[in-house]
């Protein structure tokens, strides 16, 4: 079953043609807590190549830890955030997994967070793997 979703006004859509993610984290990093107003933004990784967005989209894109660009997908109507596509890994985007359609995302098994060393103090939940930044 392909992953698939939509931003809040549903004029943006989506489907990975895969079974599952390639990763489910908390990312801590403070562009994600700024973007998606939170303490952390859940990911859903999957290849690049597998994603189809389709509706009214637009990107901004500031530069990562790495020096190069990582582009923020969001519905151009609504703002809901779709995606980040980072250029230091051309291969994957790592959709917002709040957008995957609602049993989708039920069924989701976080096991790792990234960006640990801007994770907030007050967020308690330890999970298996964890790194100080995207490994």
């Amino acid at each position: 079953m392909p992953l698939t979703g939509h931003c809040l006004c549903k004029k943006v859509t989506y489907s990975a043609e895969i079974d599952k993610p390639l990763l489910t984290a908390y990312d801590h990093c403070d562009d994600c807590q700024r973007q998606s107003g939170s303490t952390y933004s859940l990911v859903a990784v999957v290849p690049k190549a597998s994603l189809t967005i389709n509706g009214p989209t637009k990107s901004w894109a500031g530069v990562g830890s790495s020096g190069m660009a990582v582009h923020r997908i969001f519905c151009s109507e609504c703002g809901s955030p779709i995606a980040h596509d980072p250029d230091v890994d051309p291969e994957i985007i790592a959709l917002k997994a709040g957008t995957l359609d609602s049993e989708i995302k039920k069924t989701l098994e976080p096991n790792t967070e990234i960006w640990t060393v801007s994770k907030l103090d007050f967020c308690q939940e330890k999970l298996a793997n964890r790194f100080d930044h995207m490994p």
